[in-house]
């Protein structure tokens, strides 16, 4: 069966990163000179979708040819917010506080993007094969990074004093670096073993690969949020002192001693670095032993 024609122009993920990012910056500066607040949205939603859009475009140019661009949008924005609406109603009903709730939000969250992109591609049965999977699964990703990081943007922006523009330009500044590594990654490899596992007729054959790939990407995702807990304790372990903070000031390091800083940092960038060599040698090994990964649809 014959998919759109649609495509992209070559090269447009560069274009959108370089005048995106000088887009930022100018806002930035002008926001943080004039104190006006009513740009503080132009600055939260460029710097939010900047990288997840880049980074999805990027895929689509480089894996995506005949799968068409209207699958992409749709799984990027309307995955995107029904990602993020329905992961916060499930964790809202499902989750209280405890030493498991991780797990439970790694969970959560991949099965409600992975159930989105199933859903949203259901009525395309030219889109299948580990290629399609990992684009749409990314761009699902992406959009969920995207609206997620704008929601934490906006949060951080919010102090007792007025408006923390600081904090809102380093919450965005983070979450850009590390948006390639986390949800866009994440459900780019769920997506990819979901749908080499749909046949050209539309139909989903769910074997144990399926499952498997949904734990997997859960359990990484898990690791990624659990790292500052990690880091904490590995520093205390290291330092042989515990690490006092407060939770008020944001800022759980607020009383560590300088050699407990520099482990806690030294901690977290090794941890979130492990993970994403293991999500990215899993993507590597996948494209080398799935010849579905090739298929043009």
């Amino acid at each position: 069966m014959e998919g759109p024609e649609t495509g992209i122009r070559p090269g447009l993920w560069r274009h959108w990163l370089w005048i995106g990012a000088v887009l930022w910056a100018l806002t930035a500066g002008v926001s943080y000179l004039t104190k006006n607040t009513t740009l503080l949205p132009t600055l939260i939603l460029l710097g939010s979708f900047l990288i997840p859009v880049t980074f999805a475009l990027w895929a689509y140019e480089r894996h995506g040819e005949g799968l068409g661009f209207h699958p992409l949008l749709s799984c990027f924005v309307s995955g995107g917010v029904l990602g993020v609406l329905g992961s916060s109603l499930a964790e809202y009903f499902l989750l209280h506080p405890s030493v498991r709730v991780y797990a439970a939000v790694g969970l959560i969250e991949e099965a409600v993007k992975l159930l989105l992109l199933a859903w949203l591609v259901r009525k395309s049965h030219w889109l299948y094969g580990a290629r399609a999977g990992a684009v749409l699964g990314g761009a699902v990703g992406f959009g969920f990074a995207a609206f997620e990081t704008s929601g934490y943007a906006f949060n951080a922006a919010l102090s007792f004093d007025g408006i923390d523009l600081r904090a809102l330009l380093q919450t965005e500044i983070l979450r850009a670096v590390l948006a390639p590594f986390g949800h866009g990654l994440w459900t780019a490899l769920a997506g990819a073993v979901l749908l080499a596992h749909r046949g050209p007729d539309g139909r989903y054959r769910l074997t144990a690969a399926v499952p498997v790939a949904y734990l997997g990407v859960s359990a990484l995702h898990a690791l990624w949020d659990s790292m500052h807990d990690i880091a904490l304790w590995l520093t205390e372990k290291a330092t042989g002192e515990p690490v006092r903070g407060s939770a008020s000031t944001r800022d759980f390091l607020v009383d560590a001693t300088s050699e407990q800083r520099h482990y806690y940092t030294l901690f977290t960038v090794l941890g979130l670095a492990l993970i994403t060599v293991l999500a990215l040698a899993w993507g590597r090994a996948m494209t080398r032993r799935d010849p579905t990964w090739n298929h043009t649809p």
